[in-house]
């Protein structure tokens, strides 16, 4: 009890209150003043901390719509345009073990992104746990449009939304078509905001190990992330070559998950016979979490396509993520040693 209230003192079994001597001319009584009222609290004191994206786990004024776009990944394709502003980019397998990207746009929207290329069935098995986004892609394979139609999202591609494209000079297609975010967007006005997906984000948790890089295989594709101490992030190389963005500077995100998912043939194929992979992103597996210079053994659990991925750390608690951009590097396992 404050030393600026009464105390109870017993005299033959009644109780007497006395004053007490105060410490302060601030904590005398005064007219109109109320000695028992809660101090008074700060402005900054009683403002809560402004809310955190979910993607990224930054502070945000507000959730926006999410937005996907299907980035080529090649050397022809690069560099690339609007990656550094996305909030999560997926790596996926395509055809002939190439690789092929899935950039999540929502908390900030870059002018142009791309090159904008097609969609892959793996891609309508992750979208779904953003609810209704807007997806933008240029064309399908014919077997595939009945399964976009049904699909939950909003079609935003090059034959939906025309007006939002356009060729990149100096570029040659189909490397060379890029979108406005916006336009984009405008064209889908009833996607989904960003919601909960499963990602924690906080300081890093004990144990990992250090790691000064840490190199993904695909069968026809190379991804190397270096930890940049002065970036505070870790930095793409594919193929031995640095993955340098459009708009200057390398690629990187101070968040990398390597998501061991299974993969298998999908009942698609290109015009050359290659099988589609198909990858799965529901049900549970190993996932290795690369941030401030370590990796983390994880595991991830996704129960449905409706819900987000978690992600575990080896005792079974949250793990968390670094603040910032995070890059999914959704990888086959790894073949077990006889």
């Amino acid at each position: 009890m404050r030393a600026t209230r009464v105390i109870a003192v017993t005299m033959a079994g009644a109780a007497v209150l006395a004053p007490v001597v105060a410490c302060s001319s601030q904590d005398e009584a005064a007219p109109g003043r109320n000695p028992e009222a809660a101090p008074t609290v700060s402005a900054a004191e009683s403002t809560p901390p402004p809310p955190e994206h979910p993607f990224t786990g930054q502070p945000i004024g507000g959730r926006k719509p999410v937005l996907a776009v299907k980035i080529e990944n090649t050397a022809a394709g690069k560099p690339q345009m609007g990656l550094k502003s996305a909030d999560i980019v997926y790596i996926e397998q395509v055809e002939g073990g190439l690789t092929r990207l899935m950039a999540i746009f929502s908390s900030k929207l870059p002018a142009k992104v791309g090159p904008v290329r097609s969609a892959r069935i793996s891609d309508l098995h992750i979208l779904p746990m953003f609810g209704k986004p807007a997806l933008a892609y240029s064309g399908v394979q014919t077997k595939m449009i009945p399964y976009v139609q049904k699909a939950s999202l909003f079609d935003v591609s090059d034959s939906a939304a025309p007006g939002a494209y356009q060729r990149e000079p100096g570029r040659v297609a189909p490397y060379n078509l890029v979108a406005s975010p916006r336009k984009l967007l405008s064209e889908a006005p009833k996607a989904s905001k960003a919601k909960d997906i499963g990602f924690v984000f906080g300081d890093a948790p004990e144990g990992g190990t250090p790691k000064k890089s840490f190199t993904v295989r695909y069968p026809a594709a190379r991804f190397t992330f270096t930890w940049s101490q002065s970036q505070e992030r870790w930095l793409v190389a594919q193929d031995g070559k640095k993955d340098m963005a459009a708009e200057g500077g390398q690629q990187g995100a101070p968040t990398v998950v390597v998501q061991y998912a299974k993969t298998t043939r999908s009942e698609f194929h290109d015009v050359n016979d290659s099988y589609t992979p198909l990858i799965q992103t529901t049900g549970t597996g190993r996932a290795v979490v690369l941030r401030d210079g370590k990796a983390y053994n994880a595991k991830w659990s996704r129960e449905s396509e409706e819900e987000g991925t978690t992600f575990t750390t080896a005792s079974g608690e949250p793990m968390p993520f670094a603040k910032g951009q995070v890059w999914v590097v959704l990888a086959a396992p790894k073949p077990v040693q006889p």
